[in-house]
């Protein structure tokens, strides 16, 4: 049974990687807060535009998909779920809503984070919500030939409960003696809560949900602007390996954290930087759409979607959107690809490199 000894944490000396990620988040998370203080309408829809993001991102990492017409529709609460995955969807949606909502009432307790769970499969018909695992499970992984192999052996379900308890309250504990940064305690924590693996399903949506909980919990509230799981959807290969690196040896409490807890905190710092780019933007009411448009193009390497500007746009409609790309593709500035849904633009300086 793992002791989860974040006591061990107080007085280490990390590397200059995270040292440098930690002084960093900490320098955006100033700029943030005071953006945030200025400007509390502008931010609105940054807000709207990544609780779609996450909860379309986190679903789909565990194949979990619908159209994106019908995430948006059943995100903005203007649809029913139609499909088992549907269901989930609206699960997530609501728990994320809760975390945004009410993250500084919610306790790091193991009844808490059953409750969470309850409510991710409230609209499912799997009875497993709210209940820890009853059998064993497994993290595999499909190999290229379609065979698969066990890349880690979770807890079984007899000792879940009490490493559930266990951990909850040592990272309270740990948190509580100011000794040890909270930006390297959350992700020993999400990794530990990943290696107990505790629920039958939903633990890879449940350890990123907890993940913005606490991450709000202690001022990190990037999250609320910016789809951390978005992030963590286009790097989740990166995410599955640092994981992986950092679990060999969990049983025996020998394992490693530090690359799992490079990988998240370059996670956060990538969402605080399109923070302060997308703010950048928000700032610009006073630029032509066609012209804040083109600003955002022009950070843009490869092909990129409607949808892309969409969210690095907030402030801009979709119809918006869809003129100045029309315009830009008149003037011969940027190349379409592919119609309706699977269409996506480059910039035609590009095509000639």
């Amino acid at each position: 049974m793992r002791f989860f000894n974040y006591s061990q944490y107080i007085g280490k000396s990390w590397d200059n990687e995270i040292l440098g990620y930690v002084s960093q988040i900490h320098e955006y998370k100033g700029k943030q807060e005071g953006f945030a203080m200025k400007n509390p309408v502008k931010l609105k829809k940054l807000v709207e535009i990544a609780k779609i993001q996450s909860t379309e991102a986190s679903n789909k990492i565990e194949g979990i998909v619908t159209t994106n017409t019908r995430i948006k529709q059943i995100c903005e609460n203007k649809t029913t779920p139609e499909t088992r995955d549907e269901k989930e969807i609206l699960g997530y949606r609501d728990v994320l809503n809760t975390i945004h909502e009410n993250y500084e009432y919610i306790p790091i307790k193991s009844s808490y984070i059953l409750q969470l769970h309850k409510d991710l499969y409230k609209y499912s018909e799997k009875a497993i919500g709210g209940r820890f695992k009853n059998v064993q499970n497994f993290i595999s992984e499909t190999r290229e030939d379609g065979s698969s192999f066990v890349r880690f052996m979770p807890l079984k379900p007899f000792e879940t409960p009490e490493a559930m308890d266990r951990l909850c309250e040592e990272f309270s504990i740990a948190i509580s003696k100011s000794e040890v940064d909270p930006l390297i305690l959350i992700p020993i924590f999400i990794l530990d809560f990943l290696c107990i693996h505790p629920f039958n399903d939903g633990n890879g949506r449940m350890s990123r949900l907890l993940t913005l909980l606490l991450l709000y919990k202690f001022g990190y509230d990037v999250g609320k602007y910016v789809s951390i799981e978005k992030v963590i959807e286009e790097t989740k290969d990166n995410y599955y390996d640092s994981l992986q690196t950092s679990s060999i040896g969990w049983h025996d409490e020998t394992n490693n954290p530090t690359t799992f807890i490079k990988y998240m905190l370059g996670i956060i710092l990538k969402a605080y930087r399109d923070f302060e780019e997308r703010v950048q933007i928000v700032a610009e009411n006073k630029l032509s759409a066609i012209e804040q448009i083109q600003n955002v193009i022009n950070t843009i390497f490869g092909k990129f979607y409607k949808k892309d500007l969409i969210a690095l746009c907030p402030n801009l409609s979709e119809t918006t959107i869809e003129r100045a790309l029309k315009q830009l593709v008149d003037n011969k500035q940027i190349t379409k690809y592919g119609e309706r849904k699977s269409a996506y633009y480059v910039k035609n300086d590009e095509l000639q490199n």
